[in-house]
C-alpha cells in the first residue's frame, strides 16, 4: 500500500470532499490556472482534460453492443451508427455544458472552412443527458453527448465547455469516405528479435474512380496502433508511385518507421469491490474512497511472449453489484507496483486510463530499500489495461518496451487514415480508412 504523505494527497471527508481531491496537488496547480473565472485557456488541437473535476472520458462509436466502447471515434460520412462521448465531473451537481465541432486538417490544425460549410446546425450544442451517480462514495454527475451529424469528411476536434468559454475537454473525431481502397497487408519479422522487435504494415492506396493531382504531395497518411495519437506515425508521401495501376505504394524500410509489437497488455478488474478481481491484491472498503491494491507487477523486459487476452490498452468501465457502470460505478484509489531495478529517466503508467500521456499524477516513485515503484491513480470501477513506461532524459516519448518487451507475435490493431486536399479547397479531407487486425488471436 502506498503511502499518502508521498504523494500529497488532499482528502477530506465524503460530504466536503472538494473537486481537487481526486487529483494530486501538482496536477492541481498545472490545471487550475486553466480555468480561473471567465480566462479562456488555449484550445489544444488533441485529446485533453483542461480541469481535474472532468474524469472517464470516452468517445466511441455506438454500434450497440457490449464492448462498443472499444470502437475508435471513427465513422463513415453517412453516419449511420452514432458517435457518442460519455464523461463525468466529481463532486459537481448537473450544470449546463455547451459542445462545440471544430473541422481540422490532417496536421490538427483548424481548417479555413466556415462552420456552415461542415455543419447543418448552429454550432452551440447544449449537453442534456445528464444523471447523477447513485449510491457512490464520490458524488459525480455523468454526462453523455450524441455528436451531431457533419457534412464533409475529415478531423473534427469536439469542444466541451462551460458557459462561461471555459474549457473542460476535447476530443479528437474521424468522419470518412471511402473514396479510394486502401489495403494493408503484415510484413516480415525486421531484425534479431529481443526489446526491439518490430510489426511491419505496409499498404497500397488505390484510386482508379477519384482523381488525385500530384498525389506524391497531396496525399498525406496516417498510421495508428490501438488506435492511440502518442506514437501514430505521419506518413508524408508514398514510397513508390504507380501511374498506370493509378496506385501509391508505402512500404518502410527503416525499423524506426515500424511500430514495436511491445507484449499483451497488463490488466486489473475492479468490476466487483467483494472479491479481488484480475490483477487485484487486496481491496480496504474502510477507507474513502475505497483502495485497491494491485498485485505486484515485475518487469517482462526478457521474458518471452505470453499469450494473454487484453483489449489493447483500453478500459471498459462496470459494476457487477449493481449493473449500471455509469451512474453506480464508483471512483476508488489503484496503487500500483513495479519491482525493478531504478532506470535511467521517470517512470509512468501508461494507457486509456491515463489518456495515453506522461502527466505528473501517473509518474511513480522509486523506493531504493524495497526496489519498487509505486504509483496511485484514482480511477472509476471497470476493466483496465496498462504498460508501465520510461521516459528517459531528453526522449521524444515514453518507451513502454523497457518494462514491457517486445514480441512479433502480439496481438495490435493498425489502422490507416488517408487525406488528400483537393485543388482550390481549403482542407484536409478524409478519403480512405481502413483497420489490420496483426496477429488476432
Amino acid at each position: 500500500m502506498i503511502k499518502k504523505s508521498i504523494y500529497t494527497y488532499v482528502l477530506t471527508a465524503l460530504v466536503g470532499l472538494n473537486l481537487s481531491a481526486c487529483v494530486p496537488i501538482e496536477e492541481q496547480a498545472q490545471n487550475s490556472g486553466n480555468t480561473t473565472g471567465k480566462a479562456q485557456t488555449n484550445i489544444r488541437y488533441q485529446d485533453y482534460v483542461y480541469h481535474p473535476s472532468i474524469q472517464s472520458v470516452q468517445t466511441y462509436l455506438a454500434t450497440g453492443g457490449p464492448d462498443q466502447v472499444l470502437n475508435p471515434a471513427v465513422t463513415p460520412l453517412s453516419q449511420e451508427v452514432p458517435l457518442i462521448l460519455e464523461f463525468d465531473r466529481i463532486n459537481t451537481g448537473p450544470q449546463r455544458l455547451l459542445a462545440k465541432i471544430i473541422h481540422c486538417n490532417a496536421d490538427w490544425t483548424a481548417s479555413g472552412l466556415n462552420e456552415t460549410q461542415y455543419l447543418n446546425d448552429f454550432n452551440e450544442f447544449i449537453i442534456t443527458d445528464v444523471q447523477n451517480s447513485i449510491n457512490t462514495r464520490v458524488p459525480y454527475v455523468h454526462y453523455r453527448f450524441r455528436i451531431p451529424r457533419v457534412k464533409l469528411s475529415g478531423n473534427y476536434l469536439l469542444l466541451v465547455q462551460e458557459e462561461d468559454g471555459s474549457p473542460l475537454i476535447t476530443q479528437r473525431l474521424m468522419v470518412f469516405q471511402n473514396i479510394v481502397t486502401v489495403v494493408a497487408k503484415l510484413g516480415a519479422p525486421l531484425g534479431p528479435g529481443g526489446r526491439e522487435t518490430r510489426q511491419p504494415v505496409e499498404f497500397n492506396v488505390y484510386y482508379k474512380d477519384y482523381p488525385i493531382v500530384n498525389p506524391s504531395q497531396g496525399v498525406k497518411a496516417v498510421m495508428r496502433q490501438n488506435y492511440r495519437w502518442d506514437n501514430a506515425k505521419y506518413i508524408p508521401k508514398p514510397t513508390f508511385l504507380h501511374d498506370a495501376q493509378r496506385r501509391l505504394e508505402y512500404v518502410f524500410f527503416e525499423p524506426k518507421d515500424h511500430f514495436k509489437g511491445l507484449s499483451e497488455f497488463r490488466a486489473f478488474d475492479t468490476r466487483s469491490l467483494n472479491f479481488n478481481g484480475i490483477g487485484v491484491q487486496n481491496i480496504n472498503l474502510q477507507e474513502s474512497p475505497v483502495e485497491v491494491n494491485l498485485q505486484l507487477d515485475k518487469s517482462r523486459q526478457t521474458t518471452v511472449y505470453s499469450q494473454e487476452p487484453d483489449i489493447n490498452g483500453m478500459r471498459i468501465f462496470g459494476n457487477r453489484q449493481y449493473g449500471n457502470g455509469e451512474v453506480n460505478g464508483d471512483y476508488t484509489w489503484i496503487d500500483f507496483e513495479l519491482k525493478a531495478p531504478e532506470a535511467p529517466g521517470s517512470v509512468y503508467i501508461l494507457g486509456e486510463l491515463t489518456n495515453w500521456q506522461t502527466r505528473d499524477g501517473a509518474r511513480m516513485i522509486y523506493d531504493i530499500e524495497r526496489g519498487v515503484y509505486s504509483g496511485r491513480l484514482m480511477l472509476k470501477q471497470g476493466y483496465y489495461n496498462y504498460y508501465y513506461a520510461l521516459q528517459a532524459n531528453n526522449a521524444a516519448e515514453a518507451d513502454a518496451s523497457f518494462f514491457e518487451g517486445s514480441h512479433f507475435e502480439t496481438d495490435n490493431i493498425y489502422d490507416i487514415l488517408i487525406y488528400y486536399r483537393p485543388p482550390g479547397t481549403r482542407a484536409d479531407l478524409l478519403i480512405g480508412y481502413e483497420e489490420l487486425y496483426f496477429n488476432r488471436k
